[in-house]
């Protein structure tokens, strides 16, 4: 966390602890905060105050955005185009809302993990209500032609959500830009607070809430707000919208080091993605021979903190979905490594993962070739 975030926290922790929808000067201070918070992810991302949806993570954000608009589809226009790459988030909503009698199309991505907006084209009907695309993969840092799909989505008159945790603070993020009707967000890609999210939902755009209550986020999302949460999201959001031109090359160089680095020290080893089209803070990186789940663990037992696909995922082993989608054999899916790069990080801990990387996957190696 960034310590700019910790100290904009503090006080809604303790004195400041006031219900931002009680009358009192208390509440009232803790309802100025969450929109002054409001306007600063706005900013963020090119848009109003007032389509800013607070919600509970990026994962709640993904589900109202999906769950809402199928429930507010009309007739039958329950079918969802996405990809075959996306966040578990987008996957699991999709495999809820098809038990429910809504039908979904994935899109394939090619093998440097891109998609073709001609394929999203090519899976559109006169039934589809929405098609979900993430802005930039969680495990390879693909970034996927949003703008483009955006742009058909528009002129067939279909509802266009992007997944954009993973560009936030990072990349433009311009709803006009992608054409896109609702954008999830989390506050912990920026080094903010994990536990809270947003959604950008266009206005005019039909949703049904998920969570009812109080009417709290102009009926979108019931429940009295994580004040200090969305107070630190707004803080995160702004010093990434100062910093981002700064930070985001100094990740790229060091992300380029640390693949250079490993490359020239580790034999078969290969770099997943587009290099073209990737973030700059980050690496997916397979070790042949080397499960992937071993390699984290004993990287961890070291300092090092990598993983082996999405944090979500880490509790569920087995390959990649992400890779599996690309074309890669299982084996080779279940020994890729993703490398996280961000705030903090130096040319010291590149040192540090370079001195010590290949002798771990030199050690894995023997170890299962041994009778």
């Amino acid at each position: 966390m960034l310590p700019e975030v910790r100290a904009a926290m503090e006080p809604f922790l303790e004195a400041a602890f006031g219900n931002p929808s009680s009358l009192h000067h208390w509440g009232q201070a803790a309802h100025d905060a969450v929109e002054e918070a409001r306007r600063r992810v706005a900013a963020g991302l090119h848009c109003a105050p007032d389509e800013i949806v607070f919600t509970g993570s990026g994962t709640e954000a993904d589900n109202l955005a999906l769950l809402g608009v199928v429930a507010a589809a009309r007739g039958d226009r329950r079918r969802i185009v996405t990809t075959a790459i996306e966040h578990y988030a987008v996957l699991r909503a999709c495999q809820f809302l098809r038990r429910h009698g809504c039908e979904v199309a994935y899109v394939p991505a090619d093998s440097a993990g891109l998609v073709d907006p001609d394929t999203v084209a090519a899976a559109l009907d006169e039934r589809t209500c929405l098609i979900s695309v993430m802005h930039a993969n969680n495990e390879t840092g693909v970034v996927q032609p949003v703008e483009a799909i955006g742009e058909l989505a528009w002129h067939r008159g279909i509802a266009f959500h992007v997944d954009a945790v993973q560009t936030f603070g990072r990349l433009v993020v311009d709803p006009d830009r992608m054409s896109a009707d609702l954008i999830a967000v989390s506050a912990h890609k920026l080094n903010g607070p994990k536990g809270v999210g947003a959604l950008y939902v266009r206005r005019g755009m039909v949703l049904e809430a998920l969570i009812h209550g109080g009417g709290q986020e102009r009926g979108r999302r019931a429940g009295t707000e994580n004040v200090a949460g969305i107070v630190g999201f707004g803080c995160a959001a702004e010093m990434h919208r100062r910093h981002a031109a700064v930070w985001e090359p100094q990740w790229r160089r060091l992300r380029d080091r640390l693949e250079e680095g490993l490359s020239q020290r580790v034999d078969g080893l290969r770099v997943n993605g587009s290099r073209q089209r990737r973030l700059g803070n980050t690496s997916n990186i397979g070790f042949a021979g080397v499960p992937s789940r071993d390699l984290v663990l004993a990287l961890d037992q070291l300092g090092i903190a990598a993983s082996s696909g999405s944090a979500c995922t880490s509790e569920r082993p087995g390959p990649s979905h992400v890779l599996l989608a690309m074309g890669q054999s299982p084996e080779d899916a279940d020994s890729a490594v993703r490398f996280s790069l961000g705030w903090g990080n130096s040319d010291a801990d590149i040192d540090r993962v370079l001195a010590v990387v290949p002798a771990v996957v030199q050690r894995l190696r023997a170890r299962r070739l041994r009778p």
